[in-house]
């Protein structure tokens, strides 16, 4: 049996709701959680080390390079693809 989810902290809400390029494929689209967004904010915007970012969020360190490491993926498809991103709370699947 899984573990259930650790509440997770997240010190900034996004400010935006969505990204796009200029040419989006509308029907592709990439959902960035919050914890996604934020884990990429404080090791990336930030300047933090991921050890920080696990003491800021309430993680440990490998659930943070976990986090950090899909977050990564799905930047990346969307800048290579031509994708949207969206971002939403984890399980809830409310999108902000």
């Amino acid at each position: 049996m899984a573990r259930p989810p650790k509440c997770r902290r997240i010190c900034q809400e996004p400010r935006f709701l969505s990204f796009s390029p200029d040419v989006a494929n509308s029907e592709e689209t990439v959902m960035l959680t919050v914890d996604e967004y934020e884990a990429v904010r404080l090791i990336d915007y930030e300047k933090m080390t991921q050890e920080q970012c696990a003491d800021i969020m309430g993680v440990s360190r490998p659930t943070v390079t976990d986090i950090y490491e899909s977050a990564r993926y799905k930047i990346a498809d969307c800048l290579i693809n031509g994708k949207a991103i969206k971002k939403k709370y984890p399980g809830s699947g409310t999108v902000m």
